[in-house]
């Protein structure tokens, strides 16, 4: 059925135009192909459409510009890949920093135990509220390599 419903999609998507069609992995582990966001899926990256038929010339993507005549064709389609691969590299950096400072944060600072009757101690508020900024840090920076990746991807 799976299989089915890709061949029909990327039927369609031919018959449309080159649109760029996303794989999105559902929170119960359906893989669903889109042009669209998914709401509750996370983006598993993009699927390249069929390529048209030898001798049918190559549709146009809607709302291009197109090129001025005194550029190269392909000049300005290769600063677009230079940028978007630029911001992957830097998302992919900030990632890993944000990775970084969460696995450095995890000792606590002074301050963020509190004293037990018993005689222990235990983790207080300030502790677990450092923590919620480190693991946030990392969902977003890790939002924005996703994006950075679908930026880049439809600059191919």
């Amino acid at each position: 059925m799976r299989f089915a419903a890709f061949v029909l999609l990327f039927g369609l998507a031919g018959a449309v135009g080159a649109q760029t069609v996303y794989r999105y992995l559902t929170p119960d582990g359906r893989t669903i192909f889109s042009d669209q966001p998914v709401p509750g899926a996370k983006l598993q990256g993009t699927v390249a459409p069929p390529a048209p038929p030898s001798g049918a010339p190559a549709p146009a993507p809607s709302g291009a510009p197109a090129a001025a005549p005194a550029e190269r064709p392909g000049e300005a389609r290769t600063q677009r890949l230079r940028a978007a691969t630029a911001e992957v590299e830097a998302a992919t950096q900030a990632l890993a920093q944000a990775r970084a400072q969460l696995n450095a944060g995890k000792e606590p600072l002074p301050g963020e135990r509190t004293g037990t009757a018993g005689g222990g101690s235990r983790l207080n508020d300030s502790y677990w509220a450092r923590q919620a900024v480190n693991e946030q840090a990392v969902k977003d920076a890790q939002a924005r390599l996703d994006a950075a990746i679908v930026a880049r991807n439809a600059a191919l």
